[in-house]
């Protein structure tokens, strides 16, 4: 289901890397007043700019875009490698940068095998099974660095920005797995189908990205 030609669609997630990426599409000249207003909306229309906004969870971005409810998507590459979903991945928006990271209990030793606990199974099993390492991982929702604490698991896989949460849960970052920021997504269709909108609209950001370097 693609939205009419005239119009693009592009889902933001909703929480920290909002702010941001507000500034961004303002940067390029798109009024986001209505966006940052305290309301429970979620789906906002510029008509101005012929552009429609939908708030939504991080990890719900990428299903919005895949099936075209949503021409454009604003998400972490972390969920991206985590869902592997068929998209294309037009820009680095170099919003939120962290790493995606091994960290276990300060002085536990070289990981060789055991529990991992982390919100992102499909990425572990991947990193940990390209070792050749024997282990299970245990998902969890929230406050990973409590999984070491409890003896739950050996290890966790999660994201890393200052350090501050691991140092003060005596854990340590041990591997980087990699590095992550904000990336503009694509439905296919809709590149195909609106692309000269959609191409104008990258390139727009892309240079508020470089007067910004």
């Amino acid at each position: 289901m693609l939205m009419a030609n005239d119009w693009l669609t592009i889902a933001l997630a909703k929480g920290r890397i909002l702010p941001p990426t507000l500034e961004l599409f303002e940067a390029a000249g798109i009024n986001c007043e209505e966006l940052r207003a305290d309301t429970r909306k979620l789906i906002f229309s510029l008509a101005e700019h012929k552009l429609r906004f939908i708030m939504a969870k991080p990890t719900d971005i990428p299903t919005y875009v895949e099936y075209g409810v949503a021409d454009l998507g604003v998400v972490g590459k972390d969920v991206l490698m985590e869902q592997e979903r068929e998209l294309y991945e037009l820009l680095d928006l170099k919003l939120g940068a962290c790493r995606l990271s091994v960290a276990r209990k300060v002085g536990c030793g070289k990981f060789t095998g055991g529990y991992v606990a982390t919100k992102y199974p499909h990425i572990t099993e991947k990193y940990f099974q390209q070792q050749g390492k024997q282990f299970e991982v245990i998902k969890l929702h929230g406050s990973i660095e409590l999984a070491p604490l409890l003896q739950l698991a050996d290890v966790i896989v999660d994201l890393v920005s200052t350090g501050k949460t691991l140092v003060d849960n005596q854990l340590e970052e041990v591997e980087t797995i990699a590095h992550i920021t904000t990336r503009l997504i694509a439905n296919p269709g809709s590149y195909q189908v609106k692309g000269e909108r959609v191409s104008a609209l990258t390139a727009l950001l892309a240079q508020v990205l470089a007067q910004g370097e």
